[in-house]
């Protein structure tokens, strides 16, 4: 139970950086493509906007694989429940003022992960 909780929270933790990459690094190429519904007159304007969530993504991903490293087995369940509880907060509230999409994309895997996380203690 605790590897696939370790393997659902590495695929959150992916999921984050891969954000990262679109909201920092890609928000006027692959972000158009990924975000349909943002008018695409608003891409350049809102590049820095992007980058600064980008930035949160990072800090939620990098959270999530520091839980992984941690060594004491109580400690890196605490930080993994804190981190992931971060996601589906965010997950929850994109959903409810952006998207609803985000709470499957976002929210979903995070409370899958919590489960199995919260399951192998």
């Amino acid at each position: 139970m605790k590897i696939i909780a370790h393997i659902l929270i590495a695929f959150v933790a992916i999921e984050h950086l891969y954000i990262l990459w679109i909201e920092m690094f890609a928000w006027t190429t692959v972000g158009k493509k990924t975000f349909r519904t943002f008018p695409k007159e608003l891409f350049e304007p809102t590049k820095a906007l992007a980058a600064n969530q980008g930035l949160y993504n990072g800090f939620l991903s990098a959270g999530l694989i520091w839980s992984l490293l941690i060594t004491d087995a109580n400690w890196s369940v605490y930080v993994a429940e804190f981190f992931l509880g971060c996601v589906i907060v965010a997950g929850i509230y994109g959903s409810l003022t952006a998207s609803k999409g985000i709470f499957v994309k976002q929210a979903v895997p995070a409370i899958i992960a919590l489960i199995f996380t919260l399951l192998a203690r």
